[in-house]
């Protein structure tokens, strides 16, 4: 009883201390009622763009969930010395917002192979199982046969569009490997990565399908050691054994890719002093492998030797807005999804800060009349943004409340992970602890060893051509089909024919509709001999 009493003083001076301190202009009704107004206007004032999408420029937060959303924006505006919480970020300028449904075929909650399936090929398939449908199972080769399904990269290179991927994460990872592999499995990085069976069977790796299916003009991100043999010395860090090549077939695909674009100007580089050499006006193809795995985090970015997000997605445009029929490049914050896994939350936020200025600059480099920007997340994270921390209180500190243990609790926290610090039934005392360090390790409920992912929605966000599409509550993979239509790439081209909807029907809606044709005519039968009858 003594302590419910406490917890209700606390939250009235909580309550009132934080009214004190709001912005003057705040306690005016008439700073909300003029704010609302002019949203109200901007949205009223709004045409819809029905122009066919020359480009399409998707960007991808991995594990972007709305609470990392939210939490980023205050971050954002954080960093700028400002309260945070009415930061506008370039994504919150987005006019078209969507929800879409992340489940997979056989999870509940999904992971990033099932989800890039959805939202890159149009197909909701397994866990794990990239750019392959449903038929397909996790590890099982036999079953990929036949049951390949191609991406929304494909169709728009297929259209004569140049395309390219850009993430802070390998290049083999299952996001970018989805827009031009088809696996069984998303750990098929290498050769060395799959078993003995599934290579008699006739699957090959990742890395080896990323020179193989697509021609894929612009490639950046890390995964260099899945490109050449084991053993060969990575030239950032000729020392470290881990870093050397893995693939056992003894082929280098660096070269092989170089071969197979003689007679272009094609350019292979691993390190920012070559990566800023390269003159976007002359180059027809990029491969930038900056790291034998994945590219640093943010926050541990070395601006000397590591290029931004901000900066690879500019050189990608660049080179790809050359070609007049458009293009179609992703740009994935690979590594939000990471941070989280770990329980990081300040890297996790500074990942998503700079996928928001990765944006920002793909508005300033293209044209909205003529390109199509999609900003999603393919599933959240199991991040609660919890308490009653004041105004302008930092989004990595500490509640001002703090729990009936009598011990403090940060505004993040997970619903699982190794932030799990139970122990005798006590929670660690995080009074003298810096919250706001970037390796700070998140408190969790439940301990396990990497966080999980978390099932709830998440949002699309569009602008552009068409970018009314993006409208509603989805199923995931409904995005790539959109994206399509505005585009006039792949197989749905009556937005740039104008033609009227055409229904495919199925072998099921067919045995369907011949027993109904079959009905009616009987009926129609029937109906003459009984008129005959009548007559008679």
């Amino acid at each position: 009883m003594e302590s419910s009493r406490g917890a209700i003083l606390a939250l009235f001076l909580l309550v009132t201390f934080a009214s004190s301190s709001a912005k003057v202009d705040e306690e005016n009704p008439e700073f909300w009622r003029s704010q609302a107004r002019r949203t109200l206007q901007s949205t009223l004032d709004r045409k819809l763009n029905t122009n066919v999408a020359k480009n399409i420029l998707f960007f991808l937060g991995d594990g972007m969930g709305i609470t990392t959303f939210t939490a980023a924006r205050i971050l954002k505006g954080q960093l700028q010395n400002q309260t945070g919480e009415e930061t506008v970020m370039t994504m919150d300028t987005f006019p078209n917002v969507g929800l879409v449904k992340t489940y997979s075929v056989d999870f509940q909650i999904p992971d990033s192979a099932a989800t890039a399936t959805a939202y890159l090929c149009g197909v909701k398939t397994n866990l794990n199982t990239i750019g392959v449908n449903a038929a397909a199972r996790n590890g099982v080769c036999k079953t990929q046969k036949g049951n390949e399904v191609t991406s929304i990269l494909k169709w728009a290179k297929d259209a004569g569009k140049s395309v390219g991927i850009v993430t802070t994460t390998r290049v083999q990872h299952a996001t970018p490997a989805t827009s031009y592999a088809h696996s069984a499995s998303r750990k098929w990085y290498s050769d060395a990565d799959m078993p003995d069976g599934a290579k008699k069977d006739g699957c090959t790796d990742i890395a080896s399908q990323l020179l193989k299916n697509t021609d894929i003009d612009v490639i950046i991100g890390g995964g260099r050691k899945y490109m050449t043999p084991r053993g060969t010395k990575d030239p950032e860090y000729p020392r470290d054994y881990s870093s050397r090549g893995k693939r056992k077939d003894g082929r280098n695909l660096i070269n092989e890719w170089q071969m197979l674009k003689t007679g272009k100007v094609a350019h292979y580089v691993w390190n920012k002093t070559d990566f800023d050499a390269v003159d976007p006006e002359t180059t027809d193809y990029l491969m930038a492998l900056f790291e034998p795995g994945d590219l640093r985090f943010e926050a541990e970015r070395d601006p000397s030797t590591d290029p931004s997000l901000v900066e690879t997605t500019e050189k990608a445009i660049r080179i790809l807005q050359k070609n007049p029929k458009g293009f179609f490049l992703l740009v994935e914050g690979g590594r939000i999804d990471q941070a989280h896994h770990a329980g990081r939350g300040y890297m996790a936020l500074h990942e998503t800060v700079a996928l928001d200025y990765a944006v920002a600059k793909g508005l300033e480099l293209t044209r909205e009349e003529e390109t199509l920007t999609i900003v999603m997340a393919d599933h959240s994270h199991p991040l609660t943004f919890n308490g009653y921390p004041f105004r302008g209180q930092s989004i990595l500190g500490k509640s001002p409340l703090w729990a009936t243990d009598m011990l403090p609790y940060t505004t993040l926290m997970y619903g699982n992970g190794p932030g799990h610090k139970l122990a005798n039934g006590t929670r660690p005392d995080i009074r003298k602890v810096n919250t706001k360090s970037k390796d700070y390790v998140q408190l969790s409920a439940v301990p396990t060893q990497s966080a999980t992912h978390s099932g709830e929605d998440v949002a699309v966000l569009a602008r552009g051509p068409m970018a009314h599409l993006f409208q509603g509550v989805q199923e995931q993979n409904y995005v790539a089909h959109a994206m399509a239509y505005a585009a006039c790439v792949g197989a749905d081209l009556r937005h740039c024919q104008g033609q009227t909807a055409v229904h495919t029907t199925t072998p099921e809606e067919n045995i369907w509709n011949g027993a109904h044709r079959s009905a009616a005519l009987l009926g129609v039968l029937l109906s003459a001999l009984l008129a005959h009858a009548l007559l008679m």
